[in-house]
Parts: C-alpha cells; structure tokens; sequence
C-alpha cells in the first residue's frame, strides 16, 4: 500500500474511534452551520467530504461546481469548510469590503515544514515582521525607481537568452521554451540579488533548479490529509512527503552558502545589489525585527515565485501563438512596424507595441500564473454575498473560474488578444475579471516586474525570429493541457524551432 492508502485508513480509523466521544459537538456544530447561511455547494461525503471529487484537475471541477451553485460555493475539505469565489463580482465585494478580515492564511503542512509560514511574506498573517517585508519589497525591490534602474540589467539578460536562441537556429534545434524562459528569469533575479548568474544555457542547472521549483510548488498545491483533519495535526510529522523537506532544505542551503560567502567575503555594500541591501537593513537597525532567516525565507519566496510563473507564461503565450499562427503574424506586424528589422525590443518600446500586451494580457487571462490565490482565512465571521464565511473557514479565489467566467468575458475559452485592444485593464487588482497577481493587500509586490519581463521576453522571441512547432507537430495538434500544482503549467513541454527572419 502506497503512503496516502495507509494514511487514509489511519485517518478512518481515528475518525470512528473519535466520532462517538463528539457526537453531541459535532451534531451542535453541524446545527450552527445550517443556521448561518453558508453558500451552496455539493453534499460532502462522510469523513472526507468533498475530496475525493476534486481529481486531477480541482480548478476545473471547482469551476463545473460554480455553475451548478453559483458564484460563491461551500464545501467540505475533510474537516474544513472551504469557501471557493468563482466570479469577478464577488471577488470585488472581497477584496473591497472584507480584504483585512479575509487576509490571513491557511498554511499547509508542507509550508509549516521548515518554518517557511513563520518569515515569509507570502504566508505571514497581517502583522507588523509582514509589514516591514512587504515595505522592503515594495522599495527596495519592485518599486517604479528601482525597476527603471535595472532596465540595463533585464536588457542584458534577454540579449543572451537571444544569443542562445540564434545558436539553436543556426544548428536547427528546438528549443525548451519553458526552460530557456526560466533560466532567463532565474539569472535576472539572481544578478538583482546576488550579482551573478545561477545558471546557464548550455548547463542542466536551470533544469534541475526549475524541476526543484517545480516539486515544491506542485506538493505544496497538493492537498494533505493532515491539512484537512486539524485533529491529527500531531501527524504532520509523517504526512509531509520527506522529499519536500529535501527540497526546501535544498533551496535554505543554497541560500544561507550565498549569504555567508558574501558575509566572509567581500563584505557588505561592495556589490550594491539586493542582497547587500537587505544585510545592510538588518545590520544599521537596532530595531529591525528581520534577521537572516528572515532572508532566506524572503528569497525562497521571490526565487519560487518569481522564475516558475514568468517563464510558464512564456511558455503558454508561445503556445497559444504557435496554435493560431494568425495571431503570431500579427504581433510580428506590429513590432515590425513600431521597430523595424534591425532593432532590439526595449523596455522604452513597450507601450507603444499594444498588440504585445494585449497577448500578455489575455494569455494571463487563459492561464494565470497561480490558479488559485493562495489559500485565505477567514478572523471571523464575515457576510459575502449574501451568505456568511465562518470563522476559520479556508478561502479559494477560482483565478481560472474568474478568467472564464461568460458573464463577463465573451467567449471565454477563445484565445483572443483583440478583446483587450478597445478595452483599458491594468491588472493592478482594480478590474476584479483579470487579477493574475491577485488584489488587495496581498497583491503580488512583483507584478509590475512580471508584466514588463514578459512583454520583453516575448517580443524579443517574435521579433528576432519566425517559428514553428518542434519534433514534427502540426500547430493544430499542439497539446494545450496543463498540470495542477499552485501554479498551471503544460502538461507537455513546448518545443519550438526558431527561423531566421
């Protein structure tokens, strides 16, 4: 028997042992909840609830689902009430009305694992350590200043992911689009951090790092038993796959080794860079509640999140070009026009190329980088929609439910870059049918950061080369499926040959 057979008839058992001694609390609870109008939802089954429906793919079941109860469901994840928003409006009346009682979060076993859930700042609640993380992101990080002076840098490393890609065509190779993408986000962060590249082209060590990327995000995306039954929370021990810890501990080593070297070394404030920035915050406060741990956790956060969802978005818009080649000529028109032939792709022409973004746009739109929001907890009671959210209820934003949502987007499943060309969306978290960074207080601090580095990525791919699908694949015949982990990625890798023009 496999390790989640033994754990689930661990958990029945327990379950019958305890179901007596709580009959009279449960039968009281199970009153209480009737009476507080939550939303609808499908009838859980006994013990496990709702789990077993979710299958392979619990966005689109959760999508299925709104339509039979509505925007707002109720469901029963073992244990825990799961509340799931699957519409734009409301994910407004949320994010307007009830963002700071709806703000904390529900932290899995997997994140509780190494203590990540205690300094980062994706996981934090509310708090003053997570309002000093979220000032330094927004400053020192991502904001307007910061990313206008490091435009030279994002230039240089999309000049050498352009170098291998004419190297791949003059030897007639496909190229890994998701895997070239990736190392070029990977080196641009680890250059405005550390001032150095982690990996290169030609090596497997922007491989090995996406699939450890990759590991982490899918086990955390995974539900746990122990998640769902807070009763055996003394399990956890044993619940959390050990391979998950070897990756998490994988990514702290790495990071505490940069840190100390650069300690040992040359000393803070030599380089200029991030890291020297955040050591110089911790060393110059007598006050600062950061410590080097606090950094770490903080890299983990931005090296996870900011590498795996760039380079999938790459990755789907290539696809979705390389599926409709109309769509692909057109972009190619358009930077042709605004540059042409000889120039390369600036930051500075960007706002001038409207098709590009309306691309960027909608293949977030398609495929948002985090199909659900991280996981949301509810201080207290709290009424949307009409309905109540109880206290410690878990909270799902339906992120692929929202931007597919016929209510508010016409053909929804069509990949249609024109509907954003008559139509003003800035995807800041104000127009609540397309918030890919999420809104509110939690908004991703990196979203600025990620739009600019796609439509750069992107454009310099179109307008340096022509394209076609690799190992022999007709464009209709691209495989368009994805896999669920906390972000959407392909099932199938996309290999694309680039043409000289």
């Amino acid at each position: 028997m496999d390790y989640y057979t033994i754990l689930l008839i661990l958990v029945s058992l327990l379950w019958v042992i305890l179901h007596y001694s709580k009959l009279i609390s449960t039968s009281t609870k199970l009153t209480s909840t009737n009476n507080s109008r939550l939303p609808p939802g499908p009838k859980p089954l006994p013990i496990l609830g709702n789990l077993p429906h979710l299958g392979k793919s619990p966005h689109r079941y959760l999508a299925n689902v709104a339509k039979t109860y509505g925007p707002l469901i109720s469901l029963k994840f073992g244990s825990i009430t799961t509340i799931v928003v699957s519409s734009s409006v409301v994910a407004k009346e949320m994010f307007q009305k009830h963002d700071l009682a709806l703000s904390s979060r529900q932290v899995s076993a997997a994140v509780r694992a190494n203590g990540h859930e205690k300094c980062s700042v994706a996981w934090l609640p509310v708090c003053s350590k997570w309002r000093a993380l979220r000032k330094i992101s927004a400053l020192q990080l991502f904001s307007s200043q910061r990313l206008d002076a490091s435009q030279a840098l994002r230039q240089e490393k999309v000049c050498q992911l352009m170098e291998y890609v004419k190297e791949c065509c003059d030897a007639k190779n496909a190229i890994d689009v998701g895997g070239v993408a990736f190392t070029t986000s990977l080196n641009l962060l680890s250059n405005t951090f550390f001032s150095f590249d982690l990996a290169s082209y030609s090596s497997s060590d922007s491989g090995e790092f996406k699939e450890l990327v990759w590991k982490i995000m899918e086990e955390i995306g995974k539900p746990n038993l122990v998640d769902c039954f807070p009763i055996l929370r003394f399990l956890s021990v044993f619940s959390v796959n050990n391979k998950l810890m070897g990756y998490g501990n994988k990514l702290n080593e790495l990071f505490e080794d940069i840190i100390q070297k650069r300690l040992k070394s040359s000393g803070v404030g030599a380089k200029n860079d991030v890291l020297d920035t955040l050591l110089k915050h911790i060393q110059e406060s007598d006050q600062t509640e950061l410590d080097l741990s606090d950094i770490k956790h903080l890299l983990m956060d931005f090296f996870t999140a900011g590498t795996d969802t760039t380079s999938s978005s790459l990755e789907w818009a290539m696809t979705e070009l390389l599926h409709s080649p109309e769509k692909m000529s057109k972009a190619q028109a358009e930077l042709e026009q605004v540059l042409g032939k000889k120039r390369v792709v600036g930051e500075s022409d960007i706002p001038k190329l409207l098709y590009l973004q309306a691309i960027v746009k909608e293949t977030l739109r398609m495929h948002p980088p985090t199909v659900f929001l991280l996981p949301r907890k509810a201080n207290n009671d709290v009424e949307l929609y009409g309905y109540v959210v109880p206290k410690d209820a878990q909270i799902f934003v339906n992120l692929w439910a929202i931007s597919r949502d016929p209510n508010h987007w016409e053909s929804p499943d069509l990949f249609s870059p024109e509907r954003f060309l008559d139509r003003e969306i800035d995807m800041k978290g104000q127009d609540f049918g397309l918030i890919p960074f999420g809104a509110g207080r939690r908004i991703c601090p990196g979203d600025a950061l990620a739009f600019r580095m796609l439509n750069l990525m992107l454009g310099s791919l179109l307008h340096g080369f022509n394209w076609k699908v690799g190992d022999g694949i007709k464009p209709e015949d691209l495989d368009m499926n994805d896999k669920f982990g906390i972000t959407i990625q392909k099932a199938i890798s996309l290999r694309a040959i680039p043409i000289t023009k």
